[in-house]
């Protein structure tokens, strides 16, 4: 299979939203995403570092699960760590502003 290696943000960010379709995937994302917010927060905030370990946990561990059960998708964190990372962030704000619907009404 020759898959086009991806170099830049401003590409992968259209194949990181087609990768995240459904909107049970975007909606855990979501979550989780918010989840690591309140995580690092709550790390500066108490300096508890159980916060700290807490941040990747509920951030992949909901995210995973929309791929693997609800998108039945490889996430995209596995090839591209950095990229996917950032993406989730720029899709969290696009739905805070609206850009992006979770669902499609």
């Amino acid at each position: 299979m020759n898959e086009k290696k991806i170099n830049s943000f401003v590409q992968f960010y259209p194949y990181y939203l087609s990768e995240h379709s459904k909107p049970g995937t975007k909606l855990l994302h979501f979550i989780g995403t918010l989840l690591v917010i309140i995580n690092l927060i709550a790390f500066i905030f108490y300096f508890n570092f159980t916060y700290l370990m807490l941040a990747p946990i509920s951030g992949y561990g909901f995210a995973w699960f929309s791929h693997f059960f609800i998108e039945k998708n490889k996430p995209a964190t596995f090839k591209y760590p950095i990229y996917s990372l950032r993406a989730d962030f720029v899709m969290f704000g696009h739905i805070i502003l609206g850009k992006i619907k979770i669902f499609n009404n």
